[in-house]
C-alpha cells in the first residue's frame, strides 16, 4: 500500500494532466466522499427538544388533532 504522501502526489500529478472540466469532476467526487465520511450526529427527538418548554402532548391530543385534520378531507366513494 502506498504511503499517504505518495498517494496525494500521485493523485495531484494525474489530476494536473486532466482538462479543467475533469478536474472539477474530481473535486466534486472528493467533496462527495468527504461529506459521506462525516460523522452524523444523532437526531434529537421532538420530546427532547420540547423538554425545557414544559409542553406535554398526549396520544389523545394527537388522535384528536388527526381527527380534526382529516374530518373534512374529501373521501372517494367506492
Amino acid at each position: 500500500m502506498q504511503q499517504p504522501l505518495n498517494i496525494e502526489q500521485s493523485v495531484l500529478e494525474k489530476m494536473r494532466s486532466l482538462p479543467v472540466e475533469k478536474q472539477q469532476e474530481v473535486l466534486d467526487f472528493v467533496e462527495f466522499l468527504a461529506q459521506k465520511n462525516q460523522v452524523q450526529r444523532p437526531r434529537r427527538s421532538l420530546k427532547g427538544l420540547w423538554a425545557d418548554l414544559n409542553v406535554h402532548i398526549t396520544s389523545e391530543d394527537i388522535a384528536q388533532v388527526r381527527h380534526e385534520m382529516w374530518a373534512k378531507f374529501p373521501r372517494e366513494s367506492v
